[in-house]
């Protein structure tokens, strides 16, 4: 699929002790909802932070906007989420609003209130120290969607909220794309995929500081085929399939599209994968490989 790109990033590397972040070269697509997937520890909070700009001491290339907008217009045009608070403890929902006016030129106290409204958030007094964890996240997620941007970034958004808050964050992250009709994207990311899937256009999947796959999921549920078989041909299978697992009742893991013809002569079933499976196998095959 030809489109356009919002964030390129280049030989991208920071080092911790007994952990390193390195990304060659990935794209991210503009106009699409970006899941960034991996464990916790992976990497993902590392990368979000340097692309927010969160953490400057790094090394590599970043390209926001194919490489035309100015350091200014690029923090103008991005909405940052993180997955843990931002705001001063003792601010409330008023202070909130008073700092995002002063911040950025596009922020709306209107729009913020609405939002606050329609994630119920109504106690505009009480200070963010005082709430849940799912409440400071839907205040930080009111103050992101406040601002006219074209680029959100958004650190384990659905981790601290609900199950119902958790369908509504999705169709907030639709309707940002189908509004931008092409030119606005969101890059998110997520441990556990089975909660975002529905809104999830492009994934990446991390483990161990870099990148293994990505891709359209689409495309990914076309490259991958789940196939379960019969105990009696585990053997076999265990060469052939990603993210291989064994159980007493037979046996499953991924498939290469382009290797179905070496399951001939074996019983088994083929089946399109959830994200979710795809990704747990990937990760699963990556996790072994560089354990072995």
């Amino acid at each position: 699929m030809e489109t356009k790109t919002v964030i390129d990033i280049k030989n991208v590397k920071k080092k911790f002790k007994g952990f390193e972040l390195s990304i060659p070269d990935l794209q991210i697509p503009q106009g699409f909802a970006t899941a960034l997937i991996g464990e916790n520890g992976a990497g993902k909070s590392t990368l979000l932070n340097i692309l927010a700009g969160i953490r400057l001491d790094y090394k590599g290339e970043l390209r926001f906007f194919d490489g035309t907008a100015s350091d200014e217009e690029v923090r103008e045009r991005i909405g940052y989420t993180a997955s843990s608070l931002y705001f001063l403890p003792h601010w409330d929902a008023e202070a909130i609003a008073e700092a995002g006016e002063v911040l950025y030129e596009s922020f709306s106290k209107e729009e913020f209130w609405k939002l606050c409204e329609d994630m119920a958030i109504t106690d505009r007094k009480k200070p963010i120290k005082k709430l849940s964890d799912g409440m400071k996240m839907k205040m930080m997620l009111a103050a992101t969607f406040a601002r006219k941007t074209d680029l959100l970034v958004l650190d384990e958004p659905a981790s601290p909220l609900d199950p119902l808050m958790r369908d509504k964050l999705c169709e907030m992250i639709r309707s940002y794309i189908e509004e931008g009709e092409g030119k606005k994207s969101v890059f998110f990311s997520t441990h556990n995929v089975a909660d975002m899937e529905s809104v999830t256009d492009y994934a990446v999947i991390m483990e161990k500081g870099t990148v293994v796959e990505c891709g359209f999921v689409e495309e990914l549920k076309e490259k991958y085929i789940l196939v379960k078989g019969e105990a009696a041909d585990a053997k076999r299978l265990k060469e052939l399939l990603v993210g291989f697992r064994e159980s007493a009742y037979g046996c499953e893991g991924l498939c290469l599209a382009e290797h179905l013809d070496h399951l001939a002569g074996m019983d088994v079933v083929k089946e399109t994968p959830t994200l979710s499976q795809i990704c747990v196998a990937v990760m699963r095959q990556y996790s072994l490989l560089k354990s072995a």
